[in-house]
């Protein structure tokens, strides 16, 4: 049976790091600014994106250049990076790298992890969406160990933020990145501790798919508010599609409508018929053009009164 390496006891005296988008930018700095010693960072492959093809680095491959530490893609640099030396004060720290780490690293190299969910509700790939979804009125992040199984390591600390109805996958982001921050450095420079293993019930977050992101009107109006809250909501009206980026849910009783017809139309308000409730749009982005208030978008759009998206 292969067995995870032991863990810095008194702290880590060198550090690598494994992440990739945007949010894992503020742990690593976080890290290199406490002055913990980064030597390495690893991250996803660069993307091709847009109608040149061109290649686009991850976001923390840009911040770890801009700090001037080694990037490399491989986790076979982990490994080898722990061969250059007999000390056992070598820590990975993982922040949305993107990928499982395998059994072949994690028995050389120990590491803990940055997941933003209160575990083990929400393991996997979009916890804090998945919150969000089903109206959780709390989330947190813990520091945990990463282990084969995914997300099921023993926690060595945790925080709590509350969840309000207005919050959007930005801010409940950015207030765990901020709790998160503090706990992982201490974790780093003074050692983890006991860690705690995960108890209750098991629930999985897995990636957000464009096909969850269409909105169903035949869901209550709090259901599609959530995925709005969530961004990147979208329905069509006609051939067009709409993206909702920001809604409010109104208080129209209003049921002798069909779902995703419009109820209320004036020239800067626009309320869809949803299950039970309407929602009433603040900010959209038609097709090929720019965000911009409801009441922009209908002064160009000729919607009629009873159109019906979807």
């Amino acid at each position: 049976m292969t067995l995870l390496a032991d863990l810095p006891v008194a702290g880590a005296s060198r550090v690598v790091y494994l992440g990739t988008p945007e949010i894992a930018v503020a742990p690593l700095q976080a890290l290199v600014a406490s002055g913990c010693n980064v030597e390495l960072v690893i991250t996803r492959p660069d993307v091709r994106r847009g109608r040149g093809n061109l290649a686009t680095a991850s976001p923390v491959k840009l911040a770890a250049q801009n700090l001037g530490i080694r990037v490399s893609e491989s986790l076979d640099d982990v490994v080898a990076l722990a061969k250059q030396s007999d000390d056992k004060d070598l820590l990975g720290v993982v922040v949305a790298y993107g990928a499982l780490i395998p059994m072949s690293v994690l028995s050389i190299v120990p590491m803990i992890n940055v997941h933003f969910s209160l575990l083990p509700r929400w393991r996997g790939a979009a916890p804090v969406e998945r919150a969000i979804l089903a109206g959780d009125e709390k989330t947190g992040v813990c520091i945990m160990r990463v282990v084969e199984g995914l997300d099921q390591g023993e926690v060595y600390r945790q925080g709590e933020i509350s969840i309000s109805p207005t919050d959007t996958l930005a801010s409940v982001r950015n207030n765990l990145l901020s709790m998160s921050l503090p706990l992982l450095v201490d974790a780093v420079k003074n050692g983890t501790g006991r860690g705690v293993a995960q108890t209750g019930d098991v629930s999985y977050a897995k990636k957000i798919s464009a096909q969850e992101m269409q909105i169903n009107w035949g869901l209550t109006a709090l259901e599609i508010d959530r995925l709005i809250r969530v961004g990147g909501a979208y329905t069509n009206i006609g051939d067009k599609r709409l993206k909702i980026i920001a809604a409010k849910i109104s208080s129209d009783t209003d049921t002798t409508h069909v779902v995703g017809a419009i109820s209320l139309i004036s020239r800067n308000q626009c309320e869809i018929r949803t299950g039970a409730g309407s929602i009433s749009l603040v900010e959209v982005q038609p097709e090929g053009k720019s965000v911009m208030s409801v009441a922009g978008w209908l002064n160009g759009a000729r919607i009629e009164p009873g159109a019906v998206f979807g």
